[in-house]
Formats: structure tokens, C-alpha cells, sequence
């Protein structure tokens, strides 16, 4: 990710009140569970933790001698709730960051600072904690700096047996098992901060990268994924798919990245708290820009890839906002709102319906850093109205896209026009539909009304997230303001009935 110091906070506005008005008629949706979709892809649900801020150092590591409860130097408060989100992978340890990283200072029990690096979080503690959160590991290798062999190094490090040398040495380190590394970046942002590469310069690195890295492990199988575009930009987009398209035997790729925020423009200066009605609007509709992106990507891909084997990866992808006031600038440290949550939830409902494509996607980021899951201030930890929306989605991972069909009507604030709902279905491998239901309009409520063809059931349960303002935060004093309620209705007539509250994200299982 770019390191850039955002724009100067907007002064504080009027807080946009969540409060209930008149309800406009009810949405009509039909949902019709013979025509299943594409699958969902449980990494559409992955994480990034980048060596940034604190999202690392008091974010997940406080080392084995803190008074912070831990296993081995990594909080288990945050450990706890990552499990809980089924996180399917972590990509580390950059971002920009990636590529200036230099693997063999974060091994071993002598470590010295550099770079402003402590280096005491390293291979074999981010392996640890990939395995404590039950997650699979995204390696960013280092293309802008480093070399094949540094990058193939440190592969064989990780995945060798104890056979060869450096597998020899990990197991001299405290693991003598491999680990898996599922998912291999080729590098980052080779466009800005990995390297200014022009598209062809990077195809040719990026061909000798992935010739030559490879796991050496037969049984665990590595996805090699692409720099590709920012944002709708094509040019990488055209250059490497082109030259996939022409490749020989002697290099592949399954993934090509993407990297998109939603900010309202840059350099980032929408404020993270204290915004009006206006920013709200601003920024949603920013972040509803993704599914145009994707579109646009997708075409390049299909006239190179008609059958969809390499998939987009989003690996960096949220909401970029000024700075908490106070805060460093360069540690990309925001708050968290309602307003996150509904954001959080349109992306992840833009990725379903690109799922066909779209396999993976990666929220900058995991913990204190941006569109964060988690806060943390010494022995405290908070859970963001981000997270609870992906506590809430769970069910989608893995699950086959229902097609739902509905007029989303309109919210206006301000000159910016928005789809006042959204709405997404699935049926997970046990059979049951889920829908997903999101009300933008942050002043009304909304009734929907469901039309279940193909479905039997006689009510619905599960959780809905809103808030007494769009702006509303969880603090370490109340932790609790935004959290998810328990929420039913019934199934009469073939059809669900239920209303939301303005600003909120509702996720229903139909039983």
C-alpha cells in the first residue's frame, strides 16, 4: 500500500443522525434458488497485516515476556477473535513494506533493528500465528528490492524439509515441520512504491520470479498471484494477462492483483468521526465504484482468459480516510464507524456478485491500520463495526451465489445519488439460504419483502448491525455501541417480510 500523508482533517461537521423516519413502501425482491451462481470463495474474506503503525508491534505481537496475556509473544485477545472470523488467509508482511523486506533479518534468535524494524516479528512468528488463527498464509515476496534468489531462499526456508540446509535451519529455529505457504505475491504496487515499473519491465521480472519460486513441498500446492492494476487503470492489466496468454511451459500464474480504496478522492481527507451527511454519501458511493472497477478489469481478463482461470485478486481493498486527529500520519490509524460497516458490506456483496472472477480479496487492514478489525491500546482490544459485519457474512464463505432480483430505489444527499438498499443471497454446503440485507439511507428504515421461489422454510433468524448515529464508534470505555442484535422473522405466503433500521446490515438464515 501507498505511504502517503493524507490531506488535512476536515473540521468536525454535523453528526449525521441515525433516526428513524417514515418508511418508504416496501422493496420488493425475488429470489429464485434454481439458478445458482458461481461459489463464493471463502478467500474472498481474507486479511492484511502489513508492518505498519502498530498494526504488527502491540497489534498482535507484544512479545513473550509482556505482562499481556500470550502464546508465545502473540495476543491471544486478538488470536480469539480472528478464529471466531474464519479468517481463510493473511497476507504478509507487505503492502509497500513487502518490498523492502529482507526475510533472513526476522529469523533466528540474534535479530537486530533496521529500517526502523525491530525484526522481532518475523517468518516463523507469522507462521505461528497463521496457525493459531486457523488461517492459510499469503507471502508477499520482495520483487522491487530483492532478488529470485533471496525470494527462493526464503521458500525453501519455509517449505523445505529438513533435508536441505535452510529447511535444516528453520527446524534449528523451533520447527522442524514445513509450513504450507498457499499463496505467493509477486510482488506489490510494482506501478508506485515496488519499484515505478513500467507494465512490460514488471511482466519480465514477474516471469523470472515465477519460474523460478516454487514450494518444495510436492504436497502443498503454491498460487502464484500478479501485480495488477490500480484501480481501473488497464495498462498492467493488458500487459500481464497478454503475456499469460502467451506463456510458455516455464512460468504461470493463478491470481492478478487489485488494489482499490474508496477515499472520495485523493490524497485521503474525508474525516473518520464527526462527518456529515455528505461525506457519508461521498464516500459510499466511492466505495460502490468497485463493481464498475471490476467489470472493467474482468473484460480485459475475459478477452485473454474467456475461461476464468486466473482469478482478480483484490489483496488491498477498504475504506482510506484522514488520520485520527492526533495520531502519526504514517501509521494510517482511522476510526471505525457504522458508516465502515456499511461500506464493508457493499464491497464484500459487489465481490459475490463477481465471484465468478473475483477468488480472493484481502481488507487493508487486520489490526489499528485503516478499515481496521480490530483496535488494540496496550492489554485492551476492541472489536470494530467492521468485524461484526464479517462475523455476520461467515455463512457466505464457500457458499453458492442465489440470484436475487429487486429496485434498490434511490438515496440522494446533497447532489450524490445512491441505491437506498443492496441485498445478496447464498445457499452454504449444508443446503440453507442466507440473504444479506443493506439499508444505505441513513434517515429510514426499510422493509423488505422477499419472495422465496424454490425455498422452503417458515421463518428467518440471525443478526443486524446498526447504530444511534452513522458515526457512532466503539471505544475501550464502550466497546459495545455498535454491535450485532439477534433478530427473527417470520416466512408467510412464500415470502419474508422484514424491516430494517437505517445505516444497517442484516444477515438472515431461512429455516
Amino acid at each position: 500500500m501507498r505511504l502517503l500523508t493524507s490531506a488535512a482533517v476536515i473540521a468536525a461537521a454535523l453528526i449525521l443522525p441515525v433516526a428513524a423516519h417514515a418508511a418508504e413502501a416496501p422493496v420488493q425482491v425475488t429470489l429464485d434458488a434454481s439458478k445458482p451462481g458461481a461459489v463464493i470463495d471463502r478467500h474472498v474474506f481474507g486479511q492484511f497485516a502489513e508492518h505498519l503503525g502498530s498494526g504488527i508491534y502491540g497489534g498482535i505481537w507484544v512479545g513473550k515476556d509482556s505482562t499481556i496475556p500470550n502464546t508465545r509473544g502473540i495476543r491471544n485477545d486478538v488470536v480469539g477473535a480472528l478464529k471466531a472470523l474464519k479468517v481463510p488467509n493473511v497476507r504478509w508482511p507487505g503492502g509497500c513494506f513487502a518490498d523492502q523486506y529482507n526475510w533472513r533479518r526476522g529469523i533466528g534468535p540474534e535479530r537486530k533493528p533496521a529500517m526502523g524494524e525491530p525484526n522481532t516479528f518475523g517468518t516463523d512468528e507469522f507462521m505461528d500465528f497463521a496457525q493459531q488463527i486457523g488461517t492459510e498464509a499469503y507471502i508477499s515476496v520482495n520483487l522491487g528490492s530483492g532478488t529470485v534468489q533471496e525470494a527462493d531462499e526464503w521458500l525453501e526456508y519455509m517449505t523445505s524439509s529438513t533435508d536441505s540446509a535452510l529447511g535444516a535451519e528453520r527446524a534449528k529455529n523451533g520447527h522442524p515441520e514445513p509450513y504450507k505457504v498457499a499463496i505467493l505475491g509477486l510482488g506489490n504496487e510494482s506501478w508506485d512504491c515496488g519499484g515505478a515499473m513500467s507494465a512490460d519491465f514488471y511482466v519480465n521480472e514477474m516471469k523470472r520470479f515465477s519460474h523460478f519460486l516454487h514450494s518444495y513441498n510436492p504436497a502443498q500446492p503454491m498460487k502464484r498471484v500478479a501485480v495488477g492494476p490500480s484501480g481501473s487503470d488497464p495498462v498492467y492489466t493488458e500487459a500481464v494477462m497478454k503475456a499469460w496468454k502467451g506463456r510458455s511451459w516455464s512460468w504461470d500464474i493463478e491470481g492478478l492483483s487489485l488494489h482499490s480504496y474508496a477515499a472520495g478522492g485523493w490524497p485521503p481527507h474525508l474525516p473518520d468521526t464527526g462527518f456529515d451527511e455528505k461525506d457519508y454519501a461521498v464516500l459510499l458511493k466511492d466505495s460502490i465504484g468497485m463493481d464498475e472497477t471490476l467489470k472493467a478489469q474482468s473484460a480485459i481478463m475475459d478477452k485473454y482468459d474467456p475461461e476464468k482461470k486466473v482469478a482478480l485478486v483484490v489483496d488491498e481493498w477498504g475504506a482510506w480516510l484522514a488520520p485520527t486527529p492526533g495520531s502519526n500520519p504514517g501509521a494510517l490509524a482511522q476510526q471505525n464507524t457504522q458508516r465502515d460497516a456499511v461500506l464493508a458490506a457493499l464491497n464484500i456483496n459487489v465481490f459475490a456478485r463477481h465471484a465468478d472472477r473475483v477468488r480472493m480479496a484481502n481488507i487493508a487492514q487486520m489490526v489499528n491500520v485503516l478499515q481496521a478489525m480490530i483496535l488494540t491500546d496496550k492489554d485492551r482490544m476492541l472489536l470494530t463495526p467492521t468485524y461484526h459485519v464479517f462475523h455476520m457474512y461467515v455463512p457466505f464463505q464457500d457458499a453458492t451465489f442465489v440470484p436475487l432480483t429487486f429496485d434498490p430505489g434511490v438515496y440522494a444527499a446533497n447532489g450524490v445519488t445512491l441505491p437506498r438498499v443492496d441485498a445478496v443471497a447464498a445457499r452454504d454446503k449444508a443446503g440453507k439460504v442466507w440473504i444479506a440485507l443493506t439499508n444505505i439511507d441513513p434517515k429510514s428504515p426499510a422493509t423488505f419483502s422477499v419472495s422465496l421461489a424454490g425455498v422452503k422454510a417458515t421463518k428467518a433468524s440471525g443478526q443486524t448491525l446498526s447504530a444511534p448515529k452513522v458515526s457512532s464508534i466503539n471505544t475501550f470505555d464502550a466497546p459495545n455501541t455498535v454491535a450485532p442484535k439477534a433478530l427473527s422473522a417470520k416466512v408467510a405466503g412464500g415470502k419474508l417480510t422484514v424491516t430494517v433500521a437505517p445505516a444497517s446490515v442484516t444477515v438472515l438464515g431461512l429455516d
